[in-house]
């Protein structure tokens, strides 16, 4: 029911009287001037990699899966997870081996990325280099139970990345801090392998592929960039999706493809592979590529 105006009054003096009065929080002190970040096309992706748990679980879902899948692979003498262009010596009575990339699919160097969108900075060798040497990206979710699975069933596991081949001392520390396997001079093929006879454009990973092939039968390979798998001879969307098409039933199965939304060749696929382009103009080629239905 309603109560009369005179009467609720008094009711709400009444009970104000016999009700202590909360306390007031204490002030805060006041705060410091913001350091102001300029607006960044990256700082969505890189949250999302840092904190989002459904990055985690991503990446726990495909390194699980592979584990589920390796000794069938293991125990199939026809399995193998190179390309008839990167295979140039028969598979068969090779030992196993995994072949993963480093940089956003075992290790997670999203505090480099978040630097450069604190700074307003973009991607050079030198601040690239420094971070390396720092030794300090984490381990992503399921990549160090995967590895260690692997190397405790007599599978080599290696490690093929476009770091320069004059950071493999410290990658390979960060790697052992960590407690990845890290075994024989073939763990680390950074950029600037040589595979004789092999010509290598620009970082692709073709020659390196060439070169484990002489040694290993690969039951899977792991990355977060197409040209982890294969080569990609023409950067644009749809070279892209002619050089994966013949093998889309082994994703999954041999090839685990991880995410990577903050850097990599697709983006460049964009605005023409022309990095020399004014970032308004690579932007505005971004936003063109879009779908809106």
């Amino acid at each position: 029911m309603r109560l009369h105006l005179p009467l609720a009054l008094a009711l709400a003096v009444l009970l104000a009287g016999c009700t202590a009065a909360p306390a007031r929080p204490a002030a805060r002190p006041a705060a410091g001037p913001v350091a102001e970040v300029a607006a960044n096309d990256n700082l969505n992706a890189v949250a999302w990699a840092q904190t989002a748990i459904e990055h985690d679980l991503v990446y726990l879902q495909a390194y699980r899966d592979a584990q589920s899948r390796l000794l069938g692979a293991l125990h199939d003498p026809h399995w193998d997870a190179l390309t008839k262009e990167d295979r140039v010596v028969p598979a068969a009575g090779l030992p196993p081996a995994v072949v993963l990339d480093i940089d956003e699919t075992v290790l997670d160097n999203s505090a480099y990325q978040a630097r450069l969108v604190k700074s307003g900075g973009a991607y050079d060798e030198a601040s690239w280099a420094a971070w390396c040497k720092e030794e300090r990206a984490r381990a992503l979710p399921g990549a160090l139970a995967f590895t260690r699975f692997a190397a405790a069933h007599g599978i080599a596991v290696i490690y093929l990345s476009n770091r320069a081949k004059d950071l493999d001392a410290v990658t390979l520390a960060n790697l052992r801090k960590l407690g990845f396997p890290v075994s024989g001079p073939d763990a680390f093929l950074g950029l600037g392998t040589v595979e004789p006879g092999c010509t290598q454009v620009g970082t692709s990973k073709g020659c390196r592929r060439q070169l484990v092939s002489r040694q290993y039968r690969v039951l899977m390979q792991f990355g977060d960039q197409l040209g982890d798998f294969v080569d990609v001879h023409t950067n644009t969307e749809a070279g892209r999706r002619r050089a994966i098409a013949g093998y889309m039933q082994w994703v999954g199965r041999r090839w685990f493809v991880l995410p990577n939304p903050t850097y990599g060749s697709w983006e460049p696929a964009l605005f023409h592979n022309d990095w020399r382009a004014p970032a308004a103009k690579r932007r505005q080629e971004k936003i063109n590529a879009l779908r809106y239905n």
